[in-house]
């Protein structure tokens, strides 16, 4: 399995629940192409590192994030900086940032 992740992260999309749900191997999926969170179990969408690895290698990504994490500055700016039209998908608060939208 890893081995299709490597060569398509979307092959997630494919694979037993519980892979997708092993840490590792879905922090691989989102180094690789960020939007693989998608395919992730529930539990990795609120694990911090795991979202921040995927929104840094692809903003939009933060659609993915667990609730709570879509409030977390530090993890938005990082997913501004990478795309800016991730701010759609930040906590609303967050919207009304003003370094966070000039850095969108």
């Amino acid at each position: 399995v890893l081995e299709a992740v490597r060569q398509r992260g979307d092959a997630l999309q494919y694979a037993a629940e519980q892979l997708k749900a092993d840490h590792e191997l879905m922090l691989e999926a989102v180094r690789l192409d960020g939007l693989a969170l998608a395919y992730a179990a529930e539990p990795l969408k609120a694990d911090r590192e795991l979202v921040l690895e995927a929104v840094r290698q692809h903003g939009r990504a933060l659609e993915y994030v667990a609730e709570p994490l879509k409030a977390d500055r530090e993890l938005v700016l990082e997913a501004v900086r990478q795309d800016g039209g991730a701010l759609e998908y930040a906590a609303e608060p967050l919207k009304a940032d003003r370094e966070l939208v000039l850095e969108a």
